[in-house]
């Protein structure tokens, strides 16, 4: 029996502890450990410090994880959790993903204070996105809606929602499941007009690359089917330098023995986008997500992604 502490690092939102917990309540039903056996160590981001500024301007979605990281490089702690959506395509040399736990409902919720669909809002309402793909995707079919920046945790936001700060918002509907806060959504976005950001609904764990112990007690942990979809959009995501300078959806589902996918990417502005489809074998997720990165780098020409970034 594992009698060494276990040290998993995450952020302090409700939402990361609600992922770590998830992920240490399957550690101790995989290997019959106690809770007392698993500790869950919060460790403060330069993500979630800096709340006047949309990411893009102060360093990327990797603000969310690097003292996670040093922690995690320096055995502070065994493992990390992350929303797989707030992960960089690159991650620091002796690093990995292990495992990914099985996906939840990928869609973005809209969350409407007096309206139920966006596209009941009236002319010039404001809505509240920090991400620049939903910040596109809204621009795209209402082009006449005022956006204004919306950073903070779930709880944050949706209180800045109630006092009227903005007339709606947007959030990722597998967190509000997460959170038992499924109710506050008024519509559920189509994946087909409206993707979801690579990763978004996934919970992922981070470990040192060659960790005997860690890949042993992780293993019964992943999900295959989400491990094979989670590939694929990082490997288009990869294909295209993504970050979160840069308006991109994609989203792969496993049917069976195939794995389809569907990509976007977008103008910030939302005047233009670009879409690819893909599909193939279960054993070639990585190379579909890498031929659709070529492909609508090809459809929309040098200039998409040269203009604005």
């Amino acid at each position: 029996m594992q009698t060494k502490t276990l040290k998993i690092g995450t952020r302090g939102s409700a939402l990361a502890l609600a992922q770590a917990r998830e992920t240490r309540d399957r550690l101790i039903k995989a290997h019959g450990l106690r809770e007392e056996e698993i500790e869950i160590v919060v460790i403060s981001t330069s993500g979630d410090r800096i709340q006047d500024r949309p990411l893009a301007e102060v360093g990327g979605k990797g603000l969310f994880t690097l003292e996670i990281e040093e922690q995690l490089a320096d055995g502070r702690i065994d493992l990390a959790v992350h929303s797989s959506k707030d992960m960089p395509t690159f991650l620091p040399e002796g690093l990995h993903l292990s495992i990914f736990l099985e996906r939840e409902d990928p869609r973005d919720a809209f969350i409407g204070r007096d309206v139920e669909r966006l596209l009941d809002l009236p002319h010039g309402a404001v809505v509240g996105s920090a991400s620049l793909r939903r910040q596109a995707l809204i621009r795209r079919v209402r082009p006449d809606l005022k956006i204004v920046n919306f950073r903070g945790n779930v709880e944050t936001r949706l209180r800045k929602l109630s006092s009227g700060d903005v007339d709606a918002t947007f959030l990722a509907y597998a967190g509000l499941r997460r959170l038992g806060l499924a109710d506050v959504v008024t519509e559920l976005m189509d994946v087909r007009t409206f993707p979801p950001a690579p990763g978004q609904g996934a919970i992922t764990v981070e470990s040192r690359i060659g960790d005997k112990r860690i890949d042993a007690l992780l293993a019964p942990l992943n999900h295959l089917p989400t491990s094979t979809a989670l590939n694929c959009e990082r490997a288009f995501l990869a294909g295209l330098d993504g970050s979160c300078r840069t308006p991109i959806a994609g989203l792969a589902t496993v049917s069976g023995e195939s794995v389809q996918f569907h990509g976007m990417v977008l103008l910030p502005d939302g005047s233009e986008a670009h879409e690819v489809m893909g599909e193939g074998a279960l054993s070639d997720a990585i190379e579909i997500g890498r031929d659709a990165a070529l492909r609508i780098r090809k459809q929309a020409g040098a200039h998409f992604f040269t203009d604005w970034i």
